[in-house]
């Protein structure tokens, strides 16, 4: 039986920032907007923490049921070690799943935009069906598309329609953003999984681009959502200080380009995801900042 800290270790805590960087991108669109609700704004972030933990666990469950994680380089993997029975695994990710859902409907409710239920409904499918099921996405290479339209879109659109009752240029720019910056972590991720994947039959996005074009495409996500802040510069001069970030992007770029062994890979997904929170927090300050300019 797993130990509390193993399950803690199975919801990979590092992943988190990919949940919480769009709710702050959102919400500062909404405080653009002079709409910043903090309690629709917490709901948002749970919602988005319970989807991801879901999402963390529905993927060990279903990855260790396929036999995808056994020679796994990496953070644990509960089923794939053996430390939790699947079974068990696949509840925690239900009951994430079910607990997400619950907040969203208090959200719902407040805001009386019922077609939003739909919006959950497709959010809870979309990241059951990323893996598990008879023929998941994820193993067709459409998991980016995944990530990037939940975790960029979905969720920081949602958070500040939630707030203002509609969106603006800023948080579809911010959207766009941190959905690449998410979509170059799953990049990471993959990139290093490319052996073990191509044995399991696991035709990832980076598997079917093949080893550099992959490693390249990180590079290119990254850059193309630093740079378009440019976009919202003027009448918005502060948003410039999101480039700040173009020095700490340099280490992870060079290590996923020249990195050749799986383990060097590994401190790229800590990075991207610090890089990912650090774009959100950003962003966010050059939308405050500039407000009323």
């Amino acid at each position: 039986m797993a130990t509390a800290a193993q399950w803690i270790q199975g919801a990979r805590l590092r992943t988190l920032p990919a949940a919480i960087a769009p709710v702050l991108i959102g919400t500062a669109a909404a405080f653009e907007m002079d709409s910043f609700l903090l309690f629709n704004a917490i709901l948002a972030g749970l919602v988005a923490l319970l989807l991801q933990i879901g999402v963390n666990y529905a993927n060990d469950y279903s990855d260790g049921i396929r036999g995808t994680d056994e020679d796994r380089v990496g953070p644990l993997r509960l089923v794939g070690s053996g430390a939790a029975q699947p079974e068990h695994v696949k509840y925690a990710a239900f009951g994430a799943f079910a607990a997400a859902m619950v907040v969203g409907l208090v959200l719902v409710v407040i805001t009386q935009s019922w077609w939003l239920i739909l919006v959950g409904l497709g959010c809870v499918m979309a990241a059951w069906g990323y893996t598990g099921g008879k023929n998941p996405y994820g193993y067709m290479g459409l998991g980016d598309v995944f990530v990037f339209v939940f975790f960029g879109l979905v969720a920081t659109l949602g958070t500040t329609y939630t707030q203002a009752g509609q969106i603006n240029l800023a948080s579809i720019i911010g959207a766009i953003g941190t959905g690449l910056i998410a979509c170059a972590l799953l990049m990471a991720n993959n990139v290093r999984d490319i052996p073990t994947d191509i044995q399991a039959g696991k035709k990832t996005l980076a598997v079917r681009l093949g080893d550099k074009h992959a490693r390249e495409s990180y590079v290119l996500m990254l850059a193309v959502a630093i740079l378009l802040v440019i976009i919202l510069a003027p009448g918005r001069p502060w948003m410039l200080i999101v480039l700040l970030l173009i020095p700490a992007c340099l280490m992870p770029a060079w290590l996923m380009i020249n990195g050749r062994k799986r383990k060097s890979l590994i401190p790229v997904l800590k990075q991207t995801g610090l890089i990912n929170l650090g774009y959100s927090l950003l962003f966010s300050l050059g939308l405050v900042l500039s407000h009323g300019f």
